[in-house]
């Protein structure tokens, strides 16, 4: 009987037993590695023992064939040392019934344990009356015995199925995961996975991802085929984030079941599963594993985007480290001959007036030059960080009489309105960094006014501060321009040259001394840029008075 017990056990999985290749088992470097059941990848039992007539008709046959073998002990064992030790025969057939078959079996076993001891033990024998009180509380107390019994190993046995239950899906889930871990791209994950659920669920599987019309990313195996109905029920998981298909409660006439692969705030892509049989792809109690390696699938794309980032930010950086070494190093080895050149043009003295007209030019080209490149130094030096301040009292109107002198070749035959009010407050800023502002934003006027149009220079008290505007005479801002970026040309505006870094300068270097830089149309139709100092940058005249 014990043989048999432990055979029975083998078979339905308790105990240890060799790994072989079973259903859907898959041989990895010459060795074989089962791919786990239904049942081990955490499916209840009642769901995967679908018991048929013949199963049933068996396990009560068993479960008597142990009553009766307790019974023949007894009839052994009565004889020489009575009836008092045979009750206790009874108890093993009802632990076996409850541990291998489960509760109502094990109920079965009790009822004919406590049938049969009273049929074969107690007076009168071979009749079910008994006449003796002690006998009928032997009789009773077995059936108590044996239903208790019962119950508690048939609780055993549900809660050691279910912590194996556990097991099998962490495990088929630890699995899932390890396979992912090894692919680096999108098409890489969607051929695990498709691969790893159509050989878990033993179904169809696709892994679809994009906007509008699906990509089909990865599918297993390669001849399924999607109709346009299972492309719109994808389209609608990747769209809304919701199951889509068949079995889903949503109606849809979709053969495929989808479901969203889906981060925190986004859905990456979308899983489907199909039988060619027509029936459910995922059997009722499989949704939370079906969840968790979705889940798994979430982030293994996440990981691939991220670390697709990654390698695109580290080769920004190291573009961005090149183009300022070679702006750095351009920059520099050209300073020192414009410098020269713009020195030498300085001290020639031309008889002739086509000669003095060349000197001009040239004097005037190399300082337009030296300002490019002095941008592109400016551009390196925000862009890597290494603006520092030195700020000390500025006024406003010294500092725009030094910008328009420094430009006085590029603004000849514009009228230079300056409308500066006398008591314009001082203001803390960096003279050099002020000085870059006014020259480029005087250089884009210039550029964008026509020859012998005016250019204003106002100031006014504003709010509590000081604003400092520069209008040209253009064609002004179109709508949605965004002056201030590097290397944007508004179209409209900036059709004159220029490399596009003027008023990005202006930007950095303002916001770098906590002034505020806009830009909008001008009174004239032209564009106005304006430089806001706070009231925490003025320097009221009690405080300038104690400055000098």
């Amino acid at each position: 009987m014990w043989k048999m017990l432990h055979r029975r056990m083998k078979r339905i999985g308790i105990g240890p037993t060799p790994s072989t290749r079973g259903a859907g088992g898959r041989n990895t470097g010459g060795m074989t590695k089962p791919f786990p059941s239904l049942a081990a990848a955490g499916v209840p039992a009642d769901l995967t023992e679908r018991r048929t007539g013949a199963a049933v008709l068996r396990i009560l046959l068993e479960t008597l064939a142990m009553v009766g073998a307790a019974t023949l002990a007894g009839l052994v064992i009565a004889p020489r040392w009575g009836t008092l030790a045979v009750d206790m025969l009874y108890l093993p057939p009802v632990l076996a019934a409850a541990t291998l078959f489960g509760l109502r079996p094990a109920l079965l076993a009790a009822v004919a344990s406590a049938l049969a001891y009273n049929f074969f033990f107690t007076e009168p024998i071979h009749t079910f009356r008994i006449s003796r009180p002690d006998d009928l509380l032997t009789v009773a107390i077995l059936f108590l015995v044996g239903v208790v019994t019962s119950q508690l190993a048939a609780r055993m046995r549900a809660q050691a199925r279910a912590a194996s239950d556990h097991a099998a899906r962490n495990a088929t889930i630890a699995g899932f995961a390890r396979q992912l871990l090894s692919s680096s791209s999108e098409e890489d994950i969607g051929r695990v996975a498709t691969r790893e659920l159509a050989a878990l669920f033993q179904c169809n599987a696709v892994l679809v991802a994009g906007t509008g019309t699906p990509q089909i990313l990865a599918m297993a195996p390669r001849t399924s085929q999607l109709t346009p109905s299972d492309l719109a029920a994808a389209a609608f998981v990747l769209e809304s984030g919701e199951p889509a298909g068949r079995g889903a409660a949503r109606i849809d006439p979709a053969d495929w079941l989808f479901l969203p692969v889906k981060s925190a705030s986004l859905v990456l892509a979308a899983v489907g599963l199909a039988r060619d049989d027509g029936a459910l792809p995922v059997a009722p109690g499989q949704e939370a594993l079906l969840a968790n390696l979705t889940d798994q699938i979430a982030l293994a794309l996440e990981r691939a985007r991220l670390e697709a980032e990654t390698r695109g930010l580290a080769g920004l950086r190291e573009r961005d480290r090149l183009r300022g070494a070679l702006l750095s190093s351009v920059g520099h080895d050209l300073r020192t001959p414009l410098t020269a050149i713009i020195a030498s043009a300085s001290e020639l003295r031309p008889e002739a007036p086509g000669d003095r007209a060349l000197v001009q030019t040239i004097a005037a080209e190399a300082s337009k030059l030296e300002r490019y490149i002095s941008n592109l130094l400016d551009m390196a030096r925000v862009e890597a960080g290494a603006v520092r301040l030195k700020v000390e009292a500025v006024d406003l109107v010294d500092a725009v009489s030094a910008a328009l002198r420094d430009l006085h070749h590029l603004l000849d035959g514009h009228a230079v309105e300056v409308a500066l009010p006398a008591d314009l407050p001082l203001v803390r800023a960096d003279p050099s960094l002020l000085h870059h502002c006014l020259i480029n934003l005087l250089d884009n006027a210039g550029r964008h006014s026509g020859a012998g149009a005016p250019i204003r220079i106002s100031g006014r008290t504003d709010g509590g501060g000081v604003a400092l505007a520069i209008e040209d005479s253009g064609r002004g801002l179109p709508d949605g321009a965004t002056p201030f970026e590097a290397f944007e040309r508004i179209e409209g505006s900036d059709q004159t040259g220029g490399a596009g870094l003027g008023l990005a300068i202006v930007k950095a270097f303002a916001e770098a001394m906590g002034v505020e830089p806009t830009a909008g149309q001008g009174a004239s139709g032209g564009a106005a840029f304006t430089l806001h100092f706070p009231a925490a940058l003025m320097i009221e005249p009690a405080d300038s008075a104690d400055a000098g």
